[in-house]
């Protein structure tokens, strides 16, 4: 090992600061319908400048987005894309990743280890999905090797039935213990909001609806305070299988 080699030394990593846009229901009756993409990401890093004065632009060494589906305005290397569009200087590189839902978590680990191995000093890292313009599993087109030479269950292709396949192989997942989970998880975020734990890491962001004009939407959309174990209960459930399902196959 040569003395160099010997020298260099894994720096420590530190998380500075983090926003996100609300989180928005897909669809046409969601808060983001007629939005774009990249204009959420954009968003974000504007906020995390001006959230932080004292760093200059220049010296962001990368801009890496995690985003599912690729295409539209989810494409063009969209960590690149929203850099320009945010205004960074025409220096600062970006990137995309993809690793379905693990894509923003994979752009935050994977840019924190060039920070630690000295291949970059200051980086922005996050994801985006907006499924109303990319519905799950827009476009796909899977191989059909991967059903005719079985390399995968036909139902990994299948999120229902994935829920399905993890109940079977985790019989301890039940309905009721979901159900008392998402209930909890209902509440723990209505706690959130009333102690504002939420709020300061939110960038509102305005829209505009045929009929309604422009709103600032400045909460997420989803959550339904109040929500109990025994409203849970009573909705209907939703099976992925039907009769005559082929049989599974050993799993990859």
């Amino acid at each position: 090992m040569s003395p160099q080699s010997r020298a260099r030394q894994i720096r420590d990593v530190v998380f500075v600061d983090g926003v996100r846009t609300p989180f928005g229901k897909a669809g046409e009756k969601g808060m983001y319908a007629g939005m774009r993409a990249d204009d959420l990401v954009v968003k974000c890093i504007r906020e995390l400048m001006r959230r932080n004065p004292s760093l200059p632009p220049a010296r962001i060494d990368e801009v890496a987005i995690a985003a599912t589906t690729q295409t539209g305005d989810q494409g063009l290397t969209i960590g690149r894309t929203a850099a320009l569009l945010a205004g960074l200087p025409r220096t600062v590189p970006g990137f995309a990743i993809d690793r379905m839902c693990a894509g923003a978590m994979t752009a935050v680990t994977t840019t924190a280890s060039g920070i630690g191995f000295g291949a970059y000093d200051v980086v922005i890292a996050g994801g985006v999905e907006h499924m109303g313009n990319h519905p799950m599993g827009q476009d796909a087109d899977p191989n059909p090797r991967f059903v005719t030479e079985r390399l995968v269950d036909p139902a990994a292709l299948n999120m229902g039935n994935t829920a399905e396949n993890l109940h079977d192989r985790f019989p301890n997942i039940t309905k009721e213990r979901t159900d008392a989970y998402a209930a909890a998880s209902q509440e723990r975020l209505a706690k959130a909001y009333a102690n504002n734990f939420i709020q300061p890491d939110l960038v509102p962001v305005a829209s505009k609806k045929p009929g309604t004009g422009w709103t600032l939407n400045s909460v997420d959309e989803g959550p339904r305070p109040g929500t109990t174990v025994e409203d849970l209960a009573g909705l209907r459930t939703l099976s992925a299988r039907t009769a005559g399902s082929p049989p599974a196959m050993p799993r990859a």
